[in-house]
């Protein structure tokens, strides 16, 4: 993968769909390159005080490490779907309950502590919900409107799709903010270690899921 044209001026949703190692580099600086992906290198580096240089180089480091890295922009339409029912909608379904009650251990073991992540297991149910409802829509309505070439007449469901990616966005502002950013305290137990790692990885598997919707299935579709 040539690195050499990485650019201030692309945007993140750009950067993270051409290189391998974008979105893992965008993931650890905390960039929003999902529901914000229009934003350019160079600003998002502004904002968060980071220089473009050194996440071009931590970029091209990653790059080189890997050996395959799918283009979904280059899929068709239907691989992208299948891709994402997959990995994401099948993952996000099966990384939920065991977080919910891990959660629901913490919060019962540790409720005297006052680091414990009080409303955890309840606002995970919550997430759990919002994010079921949200991909039968994707599953029940416009996936199939796609696979059956009607992407082009599917704005008013990929609007309510995209604000409600927004929605998922601040949930996982809050799930920072229920959770110290992820960072257990220094009288975590595994069970409470183990839950941010998992949470952790459920940001950016989420993250990632928007990213292919919002950055690329979604404009493909309108304009097929």
């Amino acid at each position: 993968m040539n690195t050499t044209d990485i650019r201030a001026d692309q945007s993140l949703a750009e950067l993270a769909s051409i290189h391998p190692g974008a979105a893992p580099t965008f993931l650890r600086q905390k960039l929003d390159f999902c529901c914000h992906g229009r934003t350019t290198l160079a600003e998002a580096c502004q904002v968060h005080g980071l220089d473009p240089e050194d996440l071009v180089r931590e970029i091209q480091a990653y790059t080189a490490s890997r050996d395959e890295f799918d283009r979904w922009d280059e899929k068709t339409l239907d691989e992208l779907i299948d891709h994402i029912l997959v990995r994401f909608h099948e993952r996000h379904r099966a990384d939920l309950p065991p977080l919910i009650e891990m959660a629901r251990k913490v919060e019962a073991r540790h409720q005297d502590k006052p680091t414990c992540p009080q409303g955890l297991t309840a606002f995970l149910a919550f997430l759990q919900d919002e994010l079921e409802q949200h991909m039968q829509k994707e599953e029940q309505i416009l996936f199939p409107m796609i696979r059956a070439g009607q992407g082009s007449r599917a704005h008013m469901p990929i609007q309510v799709m995209e604000q409600e990616h927004k929605d998922h966005g601040q949930n996982l502002a809050r799930l920072r903010q229920l959770t110290g950013d992820l960072e257990p305290p220094a009288e975590a137990c595994t069970t409470w270690r183990a839950l941010y790692v998992g949470l952790a990885d459920l940001e950016s598997e989420l993250m990632l899921h928007i990213h292919l919707e919002n950055n690329i299935l979604f404009p493909r579709a309108l304009r097929s």
